[in-house]
């Protein structure tokens, strides 16, 4: 094998063509197809550093997907609203960087429903559709709801919680094999479960702040060999050198015949990439 590609491991960057979700391979400065390299034998090599993905300081334990513990603990990108953006404290005036709100908080949000190991109801910013479906292995996405800002999506899903779920089972995401489902029948039946709620929202908001979409359903392939009868994760921490046939890439997991392993979990890491 030899080497391709060589830098700091960034989450792969996605696609989506007729359908068909694509992906690459990110470390440093170069990308590098991967689509193209299933069947083929792969080595992933940890090179044992890890630098901050904002400050660029070297730590020996990356957070929150890539960051040094002072920027975890300083940057707004790392607070505990983005993980649950019902919790939102901008209008409290305690925003770690009230302009980095501003700019990333206050715009259009997605609302939706995504098959992924089951239904689950997501949030996204407008400009992340299709890349957060495909991020979560979706089979298939529905927008929902249209809002004016993440607190408000965040409230929405909140709200929504009570019916659906709203994370992914990653070991059956990874089995394939996921059951369709009817999502406009769901989101008709989610709709009417949550009547109430939805009209305060839409009261406290105001009417033109949350909007109700009549889109089409996104179905999305993956590139897959073959499935995983038994999910094995593999650990660069533990295991800094992986490699395995590639079976396929869904998600931001490879898919080997010895396991698989979640890229993004090691997002800012040196490593080495070859191939055949």
């Amino acid at each position: 094998m030899q080497v391709l590609a060589q830098g700091a491991l960034r989450k792969m960057r996605t696609g989506l063509t007729d359908g068909q979700a694509h992906y690459q391979l990110v470390c440093g400065d170069q990308t590098l197809a991967l689509n193209e390299r299933l069947g083929q034998q792969i080595s992933l090599k940890h090179l044992g550093a890890i630098n901050c993905l904002h400050c660029g300081r070297k730590t020996k334990k990356s957070f929150s997907q890539g960051y040094c513990y002072p920027c975890f603990t300083k940057l707004p990108e790392c607070d505990s609203c983005i993980m649950s953006p019902e919790k939102c404290h901008f209008h409290l005036g305690t925003c770690r960087d009230p302009s980095w709100g501003e700019q990333f908080c206050f715009q259009s949000h997605i609302v939706y429903l995504a098959n992924s190991s089951g239904i689950k109801v997501g949030i996204t910013r407008g400009t992340q559709v299709p890349t957060r479906w495909i991020d979560q292995g979706a089979v298939q996405a529905l927008p929902i709801l249209r809002v004016d800002s993440r607190l408000q999506s965040g409230l929405m899903e909140h709200l929504f919680k009570d019916q659906v779920a709203d994370k992914t089972n990653w070991r059956t995401m990874l089995k394939g094999g996921i059951p369709p489902l009817d999502l406009k029948a769901e989101r008709d039946r989610l709709f009417e479960a949550s009547a109430a709620g939805m009209g305060e929202l839409e009261q406290r908001f105001g009417l033109q702040a949350v909007q109700r979409l009549e889109a089409e359903e996104v179905t999305i392939d993956y590139p897959v060999l073959n499935y995983p009868l038994k999910v094995s994760s593999l650990n660069l921490d533990k295991t800094p050198e992986i490699s395995g046939q590639l079976l396929g890439i869904k998600g931001q997991y490879l898919i080997l015949d010895t396991g698989v392993i979640n890229l993004r979990k090691y997002t800012s890491y040196e490593v080495e990439f070859r191939s055949e």
